[in-house]
């Protein structure tokens, strides 16, 4: 239903600015048309100027008595003569007037039929032409009112165009500049609720109470308790804040308003603080419902001013929406919900109790998140019998939900491409390399000498990632050429536990593990290309991470030499220190990374006979697992691995694993928890100084009977 159209009908006030809007139209085409008019009437009279000259009427008829005049015109205020062909009319100033000018000469009262008996005499043709006499209302309206109506319509269509552009709800343009181009959906139009949302459990949690108080706001009202105004959900793009805003009206089956920062400001002043006062007067016509503002930091930002002055605009329209969320009822139960992925830029006031007050974490999904989060987008999907939908979230660490959206999506059409009615295992992890990688590139063809520097590149990663303690298992190793610019990867499959936290050892091994490519290229092959450009750009980073945000430098130690200025969008920070110690940080670095180059060279040096074996089956293969490089290793056949995605994990003891969470025991089982009542011992005196304390009493029971300590 649209709650908009329906209001703008039963509004008089809005009927009202519509009349007074066409009225004003109506005027401004009328004074624009008699001013046309004015101008093309003036505009015709200097033009006929500039092409005509008038002569006397004596002239006239000594021209006739000459035989100088062909024709001649009567007219109702002038005669128009026609000289004949060849004759130079020259004025009594000695001006010459050729062919191209019209003579002409004001008629005379009772001059004609003596005029025309002369012309009869000379034998000069004259006539009139017959002009047809149109209506004075007829002439009126072609002169007047067909250009103004005409006029009327092009300034409709142009403001309504005008309102389109500028985010308008529709219908008349002028008085429909400033509103919000807010849709109202209900809850079945919106088609969204929590069981669509997964991933996010500890934001469903934090926004239950606010579908609870649109459903029973009495439960709240009657203790005396007010609902938050806003709830700020503040996340990485692609986790789902704009889905989760839809599942909570969807939940709470109330009309949801949505509408996006960027749509508020215009170039005109006023217009966002216009637009913000209609959508809370639409909103709180259909209360309760919920406002949902997506990337509010486009007109939240902080009113500092900046360098060069601030906005007028964005920041009347700040103003407004402050005022807004402070004048609204919260027992009529409008609730504005955000969203943004740049929280650090967003004003003060905006934050503050009583506008948005609360803020959600809309973070990245766990194992058991994104295990979650592919059975939802999967729901859909026909999956074969060896799907195993665990060792795929495993394998996706550190994506968002709308990653594995795409994912799943990708799989179904790989699986179409195949011929099959059915995604596979293949499919789904195929797809996931396909998203971080690209396809294949069939046409491309390397040399030999290519080929073997891609292996040895590739297996220097996949060694050293074997080989050390703290690195990630590896699943597989190609020398495929992809799309996206690679030679080849190896593919390592992170652990669940690693993708928050890690400790100096995995950071170092990290960047060990990515300057294998390089190391192999200069041990074995005596060179250096520019395939390793990637590797030193990712290895950098973390050992410039290290240095300036995690205090693992032996030079600086405890201390911060930046800090993150995007959190939730590419995670960058900026330096917080002077330019000498930003060089010293530099060499601190180039230690870091030094260091575990050589590491990395130690490695392939002392591995060198096993690498040229798993190169060898590599070129044969083009495409290998991390079990058949174990294998290799082991002196195995590697065709003997029939897991098609085995790695090089080493399986844990009793088969636990820390990113398997089903594995792990709740922490409450190990805490003994007690419901009796502790009593405060009782202050024992100070003792003095030189005296030694004395030791405290077993409490004894009352049958004498010393009582056992209890675990806690």
């Amino acid at each position: 239903m649209d709650q908009n159209n329906k209001d703008k009908k039963n509004n008089p006030n809005q009927k009202g600015k519509n009349s007074r809007g066409v009225f004003s139209l109506v005027v401004w085409a009328l004074i624009a048309t008699i001013g046309i008019n004015y101008i093309s009437t003036m505009l015709a009279g200097q033009r006929d100027a500039a092409t005509s000259q008038e002569i006397a009427y004596s002239e006239l008829v000594e021209l006739v008595r000459e035989g100088k005049i062909e024709s001649v015109e009567f007219g109702d205020d002038v005669f128009t003569v026609t000289p004949v062909e060849g004759f130079v009319y020259t004025d009594g100033e000695g001006k010459s007037y050729d062919e191209n000018y019209t003579l002409f000469t004001t008629i005379i009262p009772d001059g004609n039929e003596s005029l025309m008996a002369l012309l009869d005499e000379y034998g000069v043709e004259y006539t009139k032409p017959y002009v047809p006499q149109l209506s004075p209302i007829l002439a009126f309206m072609m002169s007047y009112i067909v250009p103004a109506a005409l006029m009327v319509g092009l300034f409709m269509l142009m403001m309504n165009l005008l309102s389109k552009k500028s985010g308008g709800m529709g219908g008349f343009g002028i008085g429909n500049v400033g509103k919000a181009n807010a849709k109202v959906y209900m809850e079945k139009t919106t088609g969204v609720t929590f069981d669509d949302v997964a991933g996010q459990d500890e934001a469903k949690e934090s926004l239950e109470e606010i579908i609870d108080f649109l459903h029973n706001p009495e439960k709240y009202t009657a203790i005396g308790a007010k609902i938050p105004k806003g709830a700020l959900l503040v996340g990485s793009p692609g986790t789902g804040k704009t889905l989760l805003a839809k599942a909570v009206a969807g939940e709470a089956n109330v009309p949801f308003f949505s509408i996006s920062g960027s749509d508020f400001v215009e170039m005109f002043v006023g217009v966002g603080a216009s637009r913000v006062r209609d959508l809370f007067s639409e909103a709180s016509k259909v209360a309760p419902c919920i406002i949902f503002i997506d990337e509010i930091d486009t007109i939240g930002k902080s009113r500092d001013g900046g360098r060069f002055g601030g906005n007028d605009e964005r920041e009347q329209t700040l103003n407004q929406l402050l005022a807004e969320m402070d004048g609204f009822d919260p027992s009529k139960g409008v609730i504005v919900l955000a969203a943004t992925n740049r929280p650090e830029v967003l004003d003060k006031a905006l934050l503050r109790p009583g506008r948005f007050d609360r803020r959600i974490t809309i973070d990245r999904p766990n194992l058991a998140g994104r295990l979650a989060t592919l059975e939802v987008h999967t729901r859909n999907i026909k999956l074969a019998e060896d799907v195993d939908l665990r060792k795929v979230a495993l394998a996706t660490a550190g994506c968002v939900g709308a990653d594995l959206a795409n994912l799943a999506n990708e799989a179904a059409l790989r699986a179409v491409r195949k011929g099959r009615r059915f995604v596979t295992q293949e499919d789904m992890l195929a797809a996931f390399e396909f998203v971080i990688a690209g396809s294949e590139k069939k046409n491309s063809v390397l040399t030999e000498f290519e080929k073997k520097l891609v292996a040895y590149h590739e297996v220097g990663h996949a060694m050293v990632a074997y080989k050390q303690k703290n690195a990630e298992p590896v699943q597989k190793i190609t020398i495929v050429p992809h799309t996206e610019g690679s030679l080849g990867y190896t593919l390592l499959m992170p652990e669940e536990d690693k993708t928050n936290l890690r400790t100096k050892d995995e950071l170092m091994a990290k960047i060990a593990v990515s300057m294998g490519g390089r190391a192999a290229e200069e041990v074995v092959m005596n060179t250096m290309t520019n395939g390793a450009s990637q590797d030193i750009q990712e290895a950098t980073g973390i050992a410039r991470n290290m240095v300036a945000m995690f205090g693992m430098s032996d030079a600086f130690g405890m201390m911060a030499l930046g800090s993150v200025r995007n959190q939730y969008l590419d995670g960058g920070y900026g330096l917080d220190c002077a330019q000498d110690t930003a060089a010293l940080m530099d060499k601190e670095v180039k230690t870091i990374l030094d260091r575990c180059y050589q590491e990395a060279v130690r490695v392939i040096r002392e591995n060198r006979e096993d690498m040229d074996k798993v190169v060898a089956y590599l070129l044969e293969k083009e495409t290998i697992t991390g079990g058949e490089m174990v294998a290799i290793l082991e002196g195995r056949d590697p065709a003997t691995v029939e897991d098609a995605y085995a790695s090089t994990r080493k399986t844990a003891q009793d088969g636990f694993r820390p990113s398997e969470p089903e594995l792990i025991e709740a922490p409450a089982r190990h805490i003994s928890m007690t419901s009796e009542k502790i009593e405060m011992p009782p202050l024992a005196e100070e003792p003095p100084q030189d005296a030694p304390a004395e030791e405290t009493p077993e409490t004894e029971k009352a049958d004498g009977e010393k009582e056992e300590p209890e675990n806690q």
